[in-house]
């Protein structure tokens, strides 16, 4: 059971992988809004955290990478610099769990090394979780406001894309896969602990015995010497 929740959790982890960097690379973040006077909807418009591009009917579509960071909205600059952090912890928090499973050969003699390597890989997974969740609902709440607020224009309002749908089923993979590498950790610390006091346990009884035996011995040549 402990080895299927650790391949489970393997799994989920490259799962998680390719949602953040599929959230991070496409440019849907914002796409524009058909409302009020802006009617032309053979006209769309994706932004994106590296570029933007624009659709329009019978023209092939066309994206441009950003000139520079500045021209960017704060929340877009954070996401940014939030998203490739995600995708470095993601990446470090595989090879640790890696590290972690059964058959790895890292810390193979020391139990409770090869449990804390579990643990820690768990809690890279829900800080790249936060990582993810954090600029996802940054732009999404900033979409909304300025979807809802009367002094911007209809042709500056957007509606939400498809990568803050995609960051938000990958936050829930990278918790899935935290708390599955955590439970896997309490399991093997509960084992490791039931091992601990049937050593003990067995170390006390060798003693006692060996005691037991040596008190005969003793009295037993007392007699003799009276």
């Amino acid at each position: 059971m402990k080895a299927k929740l650790e391949i489970v959790a393997m799994a989920l982890g490259f799962l998680g992988l390719f949602g953040v960097v599929a959230a991070t690379a496409m440019p849907m973040w914002r796409v524009s809004a058909f409302i009020g006077a802006n009617l032309i909807v053979m006209e769309v418009l994706w932004e994106g955290l590296w570029m933007n591009c624009y659709n329009q009917a019978e023209i092939k579509m066309q994206c441009k990478v950003y000139d520079s960071l500045l021209i960017l909205s704060p929340e877009l600059q954070a996401a940014r610099g939030l998203m490739v952090v995600s995708i470095v912890v993601v990446v470090i928090a595989l090879f640790v769990a890696g590290f972690s499973m059964p058959r790895s050969t890292c810390c193979q003699d020391n139990i409770r090394a090869k449990n804390i390597t579990t643990a820690f890989a768990g809690c890279l997974f829900l800080l790249a979780c936060l990582l993810t969740l954090v600029p996802v609902c940054w732009v999404a709440h900033t979409v909304i406001r300025n979807f809802y607020n009367p002094v911007v224009v209809d042709s500056r309002k957007r509606e939400l894309g498809a990568s803050l749908f995609v960051g938000w089923a990958t936050c829930a993979v990278l918790l899935a896969t935290g708390c599955v590498l955590l439970l896997s950790f309490a399991r093997r610390r509960s084992k490791e602990n039931a091992l601990n006091t049937d050593s003990y346990l067995v170390a006390a009884q060798g003693v006692g015995s060996v005691r037991s035996s040596r008190a005969p011995s003793s009295f037993h040549k007392y007699q003799e010497y009276v």
